[in-house]
């Protein structure tokens, strides 16, 4: 994998860039459709590419090491192969779901004892067979195991947690690095910077993951329920120490105007279930502000969708034919405003590249951030 970074803004530490992998160019800033089981759910892959144009989605490790499961993927030729989709793809290491697994995993040096969430049966991941899981995938872009610590969380445990965090990064690049790809297509391995709520521990998670010199890094337990002041803080502390040729990802996050605040702070890579999440449950995110269409005032709204959206779902659906389909329970009123949400959050981060690109970021995101909150 290759950075390059294009432009800086001038008034800001926003920046825009070219990732390159084997399976193509991903122009950052970048938002990442989240595909847990080997699918964005209710998108297909032509939209995915056509219509909402995503660069790289994302696979869960978690989820694909236990449905379908790694013989599967593997005489499939990788994930790639197995769900049709030819672009890059990111894995995360399982490490947040695991953590949600609070009631049912064990945690210890060796790694984490966990239950399957389908079936109740036994699995231990370990910063080991998660690179193996991750070569077996497939993604171009892969995780180091990590702990995500919950929120709140006293110092102490946060402290110990990102000590076992990077005793685990360790392991991770000593597999990762003594391991080779197996479908042909060269895999990267970020490194993630933990520490949770604690400046000083940030800041000594950010420098220990800067020294280990991959390719790109990765920002984890933030989104996790703090304060979005208190996560563009320590992301700002972040990104002043991890270097500012490798691309950073702030992962799980978040909202437009939590993306747009982010980009300023220098994060170039972004995630979340957000907008298919919402959208299953009738909530638009527009230019103007955040659509709840299921609401009564949409009843016999007959206008397009949103006049100004990027997909085809945009000028052939209107807003009372959606509340309709979400009101009748239609799997076709979660796959379009699924295909709206993920077009939104796709254009919004073209247009905030070409700001960086043009020197206008800054004012532009001043003016947007507050329409992007309102509730219409």
């Amino acid at each position: 994998m290759k950075f390059e970074l294009l432009q800086t803004d001038a008034s800001s530490k926003a920046r825009a860039g070219l990732i390159t992998t084997d399976h193509g160019t991903i122009e950052t800033p970048i938002f990442m459709p989240v595909g847990t089981a080997g699918t964005v759910k209710a998108v297909h892959q032509r939209e995915l590419r056509d219509d909402i144009k995503a660069q790289i989605i994302l696979g869960n490790t978690y989820h694909l090491y236990l449905r379908p499961g790694m013989q599967v993927l593997q005489t499939a030729g990788g994930l790639h192969k197995f769900n049709g989709w030819e672009k890059p793809i990111l894995t995360d290491s399982g490490g947040f779901q695991v953590y949600s697994l609070s009631g049912t995993r064990k945690l210890k040096e060796e790694g984490v004892e966990f239950r399957s969430h389908i079936d109740g049966s036994k699995h231990i991941f370990t910063p080991e067979n998660v690179m193996d899981v991750q070569r077996t995938i497939g993604a171009d872009i892969i995780m180091a195991f990590d702990e995500c610590t919950p929120y709140p969380c006293e110092y102490d445990y946060a402290r110990k947690s990102m000590a076992m965090t990077h005793r685990w990064l360790d392991r991770c690049i000593k597999r990762f690095d003594s391991t080779q790809p197996i479908y042909g297509h060269q895999q990267t391995l970020f490194p993630i910077v933990q520490g949770s709520v604690y400046k000083d521990l940030r800041q000594q998670s950010a420098k220990y993951i800067a020294d280990q010199n991959r390719e790109g890094n990765a920002i984890g337990g933030l989104s996790v329920g703090e304060p979005a002041e208190q996560m563009y803080e320590l992301t700002d502390v972040v990104t002043d120490i991890l270097p500012a040729e490798k691309p950073r990802y702030l992962m799980g996050v978040g909202t437009p105007e939590n993306i747009l605040e982010c980009i300023a702070l220098g994060v170039d890579m972004f995630d979340c279930v957000m907008p298919t999440r919402n959208a299953r449950h009738g909530l638009l995110f527009t230019r103007k502000g955040i659509i709840n269409i299921r609401n009564e005032k949409w009843r016999n709204d007959h206008s397009a969708l949103d006049e100004n959206g990027t997909s085809y779902v945009d000028q052939t659906y209107s807003k009372a034919y959606l509340r309709h389909l979400v009101h009748s329970e239609e799997i076709l009123g979660a796959m379009i405003a699924s295909v709206h949400n993920l077009a939104f959050y796709l254009s919004l981060v073209k247009e905030a590249r070409l700001r960086i690109l043009d020197g206008t970021f800054s004012a532009w995101k001043s003016e947007l951030v507050p329409q992007l909150k309102n509730r219409l």
